[in-house]
């Protein structure tokens, strides 16, 4: 049975996302209408969203990380303190985007990709600590059981909404196997709801992943339909 990892399925999820917003910003034609506001609003939802899974490793994962190998904790609070700087650099030129000046537009942008992209940098690094040291501590020192407790309160202080966001944000970003043992378990735990809750989680993904989904789950033709 694999063991229960707390950060990489989420991880993979935050990792699809920062790429993309990386890329759209410097694509971006920020001389059209609303684009320097849609821009900068991508990277504020962005910092918001990552402040928040912070808080919730701090409450739910890293304080058995503290409990039980205090040094791999200590190495993350250093990591959220530099974490946290880079955010509010961010943040304080996404705020500034929307009202620059036209011919200040296209420099502007590209400070606040620069910015983007420091984060990112900073981030990967955070996730690579947790994930290569966190982690392994935390499966040397802590039960399964002790593990799955972890998993389940933190799902429990969820909403179904938030429930759901969360798995639409990871989903894309995982291998067909371990999307189609995650939704199968989700739908399994609904009966009688099985076709809005398939609609539900598959509206991030692509065609293709959709379709490859049905395949695995063995979702009958009229069923996908439905859903699609």
């Amino acid at each position: 049975m694999p063991k229960i990892d707390l950060y990489r399925n989420v991880h993979m999820g935050q990792r699809a996302r920062l790429f993309t917003l990386s890329t759209e910003l410097g694509a971006a034609d920020i001389s059209q209408s609303s684009a320097a506001t849609e821009q900068a609003d991508g990277c504020l939802a962005m910092t918001r969203e990552l402040r928040e899974h912070a808080d919730h490793e701090d409450t739910f994962i890293h304080q058995l990380l503290r409990e039980r190998a205090p040094e791999a904790a200590d190495a993350l609070d250093a990591e959220h303190i530099r974490l946290d700087a880079a955010f509010t650099t961010l943040d304080e030129q996404a705020r500034s985007l929307p009202g620059t000046p036209v011919d200040s537009l296209p420099e502007a942008q590209h400070a606040l990709y620069l910015a983007l992209n420091e984060v990112i940098s900073a981030y990967l690094a955070h996730l690579h600590l947790e994930e290569t040291v966190a982690m392994p501590a935390l499966w040397q020192y802590a039960s399964d059981a002790e593990l799955g407790a972890v998993f389940a309160a933190f799902r429990a202080s969820r909403t179904p909404e938030e429930g759901l966001e969360d798995l639409r944000r990871m989903l894309p970003a995982v291998p067909p196997a371990t999307r189609a043992a995650i939704v199968r378990n989700i739908v399994e735990a609904v009966p009688g709801q099985a076709d809005s809750t398939l609609a539900a989680l598959c509206s991030t993904l692509r065609p293709d992943q959709r379709n490859r989904l049905y395949e695995d789950l063995g979702v009958p033709e009229v069923w996908a339909a439905s859903t699609a």
